[in-house]
């Protein structure tokens, strides 16, 4: 059984890393693989954990950190009771300064040894899990300090490797090249018009094999991908920033007002201008 890339979409508002509350019926069977580092609580919902080589029960409150490209999955039969859990993952990139600083070393010893997967016993992590619950809901600078804490926390604490081998999985064939191409480009490219004809010709593809590609990778359409990007850049620029709407939205490549805000209410379930004085209200009662 080869497990499957997973891209993790780290183009949020404003954000460096991703922080995600995840519920459900229950958790799907999803063997699969990425390069950054994934720091998963279980909330609620019980099951089976695959790890590397290793498949064990779990419980909620189970506490699992994984490496880079360490194949994993959290299964679970559908029950009255839904399931919950907090998942953070970043990049070996993003956090490698940080492990510069010598007040940081035991963080970077919890991360080479967390390419095995690393799993925390419930009794004694009740501060940590707190703060893993409560990171969503941080923004800014707080958000950043918070997750360098959380990791602090965990490399003082007694942790069991999961996996007997790092069984790092990296792509045989082509797909991860040709994603990362795209996205690439995408990121540097969102706030003007795509052709795909072009974005096809970049990782050798038909157009419509790239689209089938594109679309079986990230579970979107091209198009929907890309106005996930421009929305999430125009929610930046109308939280930090008096820009007008109309020069927010042609900024993050759209090419008329009707359409921003159109794309932006299916989206965001609000409008540009209603989304900028809510957020803005919260920042003054803070």
């Amino acid at each position: 059984m080869k497990p499957s890339f997973e891209h993790v979409d780290r183009m949020r508002v404003g954000e460096s890393f991703v922080v995600y509350d995840y519920e459900a019926a229950h958790f799907p069977f999803r063997w699969h693989y990425h390069p950054e580092y994934e720091l998963t609580l279980i909330l609620s919902g019980s099951g089976k954990r695959l790890v590397g080589d290793n498949y064990t029960d779990f419980l909620p409150g189970d506490l699992v950190l994984l490496g880079g490209h360490l194949p994993h999955t959290w299964s679970s039969e559908p029950v009255r009771q839904r399931v919950a859990a907090v998942v953070i993952q970043f990049s070996a990139v993003f956090i490698a300064p940080v492990l510069e600083y010598p007040e940081c070393r035991g963080i970077a010893a919890l991360l080479q040894q967390s390419e095995r997967g690393l799993f925390f016993r419930k009794r004694g992590a009740g501060i940590v899990m707190e703060k893993i619950k409560r990171l969503s809901a941080a923004t800014g600078v707080e958000k950043l300090l918070s997750l360098i804490e959380i990791l602090h926390l965990l490399s003082k604490m007694n942790a069991v490797p999961v996996s007997a081998s790092a069984m790092v999985h990296t792509s045989t064939d082509r797909t991860e090249e040709r994603i990362n191409k795209v996205f690439q480009h995408i990121y540097r490219n969102y706030r003007k018009p795509f052709r795909i004809e072009q974005l096809s010709r970049l990782v050798h593809l038909s157009p419509g094999a790239f689209c089938k590609f594109f679309k079986k990778i990230t579970g979107k359409t091209f198009s929907d991908y890309v106005n996930d990007i421009r929305v999430a850049r125009s929610c930046t620029l109308l939280l930090e920033t008096d820009l007008p709407v109309a020069q927010i939205a042609y900024a993050t490549g759209f090419e008329s007002i009707t359409y921003f805000n159109r794309v932006f209410f299916r989206k965001k379930k609000t409008t540009p201008r209603a989304f900028r004085l809510e957020l803005k209200a919260r920042q003054e009662i803070k």
